[in-house]
């Protein structure tokens, strides 16, 4: 075992894989189905730019876990 890197088993990294996933799914889910998200938000077209940077780090937080955490199953294989 190498120092300061934890070593999982692929079995855990497609649990842990697995898990995010569905809890993205149940959460669009959640806003889909949303009574605020059926009704409409009449400030939602004054406030794209607020939203789309949200969305961006969003997506930037999410591809930079990605790769740390192909970087770990490469190191580790």
């Amino acid at each position: 075992m190498r120092k300061g890197i934890l070593l999982m088993s692929l079995y855990a990294y497609y649990t842990i894989f697995f898990l995010i996933m569905l809890a993205a799914v149940a959460a669009t889910l959640i806003v889909g189905y949303s009574k605020t998200n059926r009704e409409g938000n009449p400030d939602y077209d004054r406030k794209t730019k607020k939203y789309w940077l949200g969305l961006s780090l969003q997506y930037v937080v999410a591809i930079s876990a990605g790769v740390i955490a192909l970087i770990i199953y490469i190191v580790n294989r």
